[in-house]
């Protein structure tokens, strides 16, 4: 008896043992993460004041694409309403920025490159899979309205300089697959396309070149309180948080002046601040890391969750800038380049209207005592008006002021010429109308070129960023797509072509540009060029006759959409010998089979696959077609 409650005691002891060492554990690691959690907020509030002078320059161009042509930054480097000096001073604005912007949009949304996948071989796998990845890229641009995308991003670009698509996939899109054991409803999931503001990106150093030399990078935004709960399973305190200066405290950050935060603000209700940080694989983390914090608590750790196809990890951004900056991660904006010339042509507009307001009204000379100056400077000298002054005294009269000068006028039409220099865009692309000096067709020509090569290298970095956008849905269908999903693209008889896809190599060098030459080309222009070709006989094959594959291909060039995308009989044969070719069972001849092309297609996979285990039947199996065909 006396072993046995000995014995408990020991254990007893044990366990409280055991007890403080577990308590032990779980204080130190929620004291890791209090550290954690206040050591990002340190690292985003001194990036925030770090990045304040480039914020800035963001806010005082968005005002000033606006029309809000007052806003200056203070000597203190705050964003202020500008003061008049008098109270009768005219301060109106004559806005030629926003018009400047507007018509770069229009060329610029010409700019709609449309991606493939380039097969590294000749090789029927590498053919096939490059067909597949096609498809994917065509169903997710559709999918996520990539068109949209790309012109609320240019707007961005064009007013900030800067702006970022956030490449992610989502597992709550997409179509229901199943339930989990609790009843919650599991998705097949999708590509998610999205546009990240300058606002809300902070680089570790703004003295790099790209997204892919920064070692860390922070995502701050206001999120639903709903959806961070659906993604992270935590509940946070709702708000209203400023989606420009990321502050939820009292609509607009410490480092804005008052005069602006009443131009504009936008709040976000319902919400919180997320910070995600971004930090690339070092030695220590070979993965990199993933740090997401709200409401002062960490609501996710672990490692950079998207891979390339060759095993990298990376950051889901793709940055698009407007105009290149030597030795800056921002691009520089054509608006920035405008405001000087902006301010400068509102105010000589305002200095000559003060002086035909002064010409059209005058002003009164009144000798002291003379009339009665409350009423003449209330009624002031209406027509028919009896004055009475006295006797004695000069008679009121008007001012000369003179006329206005011409160099009020000549300094107008060269700050006017000078838009023209500094946004590459012509006074013809602006108001439609070509120029009175002008009357020939191929001068008219050559101007609306000289417009369009202006805005080349603009455009040409919208296509890099979708090229960019292209490489990381291959990598996240690579990653994440099931077999399930990309049948849907694919068709029913794409199984062969997802194996293919599963097993491939395809990277990132492997997506290109079908076209370059959307700003030198116009939709009728190509439709002219299509039907050239024809006219010529380039189309047709060695028979004579179009194909039903480039008749589709013309009809779609002409705009009358692709219909003649129903698949034909050889695709189907073509699409049966190949699954023939690739399948794990043993083929089998059909009636239905058109032996001289699966003999065709199964040739050229034994000769492109000496050394396969399968050889061996794919060659009886011929045999049995050519037996069949005899």
């Amino acid at each position: 008896m006396q072993k046995t409650k000995t014995e408990n005691i020991k254990n007893s002891a044990k366990s409280g043992k055991i007890a403080k060492f577990e308590n032990a554990i779980e204080f130190a690691e929620a004291e890791r993460k209090r550290n954690l959690v206040a050591e990002i907020l340190q690292d985003f509030e001194e990036r925030k004041e770090e990045r304040r002078a480039k914020e800035n320059t963001f806010m005082l161009c968005m005002n000033y694409f606006l029309g809000n042509q007052h806003a200056v930054v203070s000597d203190m480097g705050e964003v202020e309403e500008e003061e008049r000096m008098y109270a009768w001073e005219e301060q109106d604005t004559f806005n030629h920025i926003a018009p400047v912007v507007e018509t770069r949009l229009a060329k610029l949304g010409r700019v709609r490159p449309k991606m493939h996948v380039r097969p590294v071989s000749n090789d029927d796998e590498d053919v096939l899979t490059a067909r597949l990845s096609s498809m994917l890229l065509d169903s997710s641009a559709i999918k996520t309205k990539l068109d949209e995308v790309v012109s609320e991003a240019t707007l961005w670009s064009e007013v900030c300089g800067t702006v970022f698509y956030r490449v992610a996939w989502d597992p709550f899109a997409g179509c229901e697959v199943g339930e989990t054991e609790d009843g919650q409803t599991i998705m097949s999931g999708d590509i998610d396309i999205s546009v990240c503001s300058p606002f809300e990106i902070f680089p570790s150093s703004s003295a790099v070149k790209d997204i892919d030399f920064e070692k860390s990078l922070i995502h701050a935004f206001a999120a639903d309180v709903d959806d961070i709960y659906r993604t992270y399973g935590v509940r946070v305190l709702p708000g209203d948080v400023d989606v420009f200066s990321l502050s939820s405290k009292n609509g607009f950050s410490n480092t804005l002046g008052a005069g602006y935060a009443k131009v504009i603000r936008t709040k976000k209700k319902n919400s919180a601040l997320v910070i995600e940080r971004y930090s690339a694989p070092t030695e220590d983390n070979p993965n990199g890391k993933l740090e997401v914090v709200c409401d002062g608590e960490l609501l996710f750790e672990g490692e950079l969750p998207y891979v390339t196809p060759c095993g990298k990890r990376y950051f889901p951004f793709v940055r698009q800038i407007s105009l290149a900056s030597v030795g800056s991660f921002w691009g520089g904006s054509i608006v920035e380049r405008c405001i000087p010339l902006q301010r400068a042509y509102n105010s000589i507009k305002n200095r000559k209207h003060e002086l035909l307001t002064r010409l059209a009204a005058g002003v009164l000379v009144v000798e002291d005592g003379s009339v009665d100056v409350e009423a003449l400077e209330e009624d002031g000298l209406a027509p028919g008006k009896l004055l009475v002054y006295r006797n004695g005294s000069t008679p009121p009269r008007f001012m000369d002021d003179g006329s206005i000068p011409n160099e009020f006028t000549l300094e107008e039409n060269r700050i006017l010429e000078e838009f023209v220099t500094l946004s590459g865009v012509s006074e013809f692309s602006r108001t439609s109308v070509a120029p009175s000096n002008i009357n020939s067709g191929v001068a008219l020509g050559l101007l609306v070129e000289q417009d369009d090569t202006r805005l080349s290298q603009t455009a040409d970095y919208i296509r890099f960023a979708v090229r960019n956008i292209a490489k990381m849905v291959l990598a996240l269908f690579k990653q994440f797509g099931t077999a399930t999903k990309m049948l849907e693209i694919a068709g029913k008889n794409g199984e062969t072509e997802c194996k293919l896809f599963e097993t491939s190599h395809i990277s990132s060098d492997d997506v290109c540009l079908d076209s370059e030459n959307e700003m030198s080309e116009t939709p009728s222009s190509r439709k002219a060029m299509v039907l050239d070709l024809l006219k010529n006989g380039l189309l047709v094959g060695s028979d004579g006759k179009l194909s039903q594959r480039v008749r589709g291909k013309v009809l779609e060039a002409l705009g009358f959409g692709n219909w003649e995308a129903v698949t034909d009989l050889s695709d189907l044969q073509l699409k049966r010998a190949r699954r023939e070719n690739y399948g794990e069972e043993k083929p089998e001849v059909l009636l239905v089979d058109d032996h001289d092309l699966h003999i065709e297609e199964h040739t050229k996979w034994v000769l492109e696959n000496t050394d396969s285990k399968r050889r061996d039947e794919m060659l009886e199996h011929i045999k049995q077609h050519r037996l069949i065909k005899e």
